[in-house]
């Protein structure tokens, strides 16, 4: 299982992933960033992935390509970061839009 969604906070857009960043699921998680325009200043939250597989390697490694950072609140999702060398973001700036 897989879910995919593009949150804006006040700190930019975020791509809030959960589940297992596998296969298609992977490439619609890039499709949904690019769909329209590649936001500036994305971040990916990746605290709720449980696993990922060679293509979410991939993609994660095209996310950093365009400039984005990384939310890893986890111990998996911090393991995916350090294994890629992804750039990580405090955890505590991804906080939602007050109303």
């Amino acid at each position: 299982m897989f879910r995919a969604e593009i949150r804006e906070l006040d700190n930019g857009p975020t791509l809030k992933m959960e589940g297992r960043l596998v296969g298609d699921w992977a490439e619609q998680a890039k499709s949904l960033v690019t769909k329209d325009f590649v936001p500036k200043r994305l971040m990916i939250d990746l605290t709720e992935v449980t696993y990922v597989d060679s293509v979410g390697d991939r993609v994660l490694k095209w996310f950093e390509s365009i400039g984005a950072t990384f939310v890893a609140k986890g111990i998996y999702a911090a393991g995916i970061c350090e294994r890629l060398q992804l750039p990580t973001l405090d955890a505590s700036v991804s906080s939602p839009t007050a109303g």
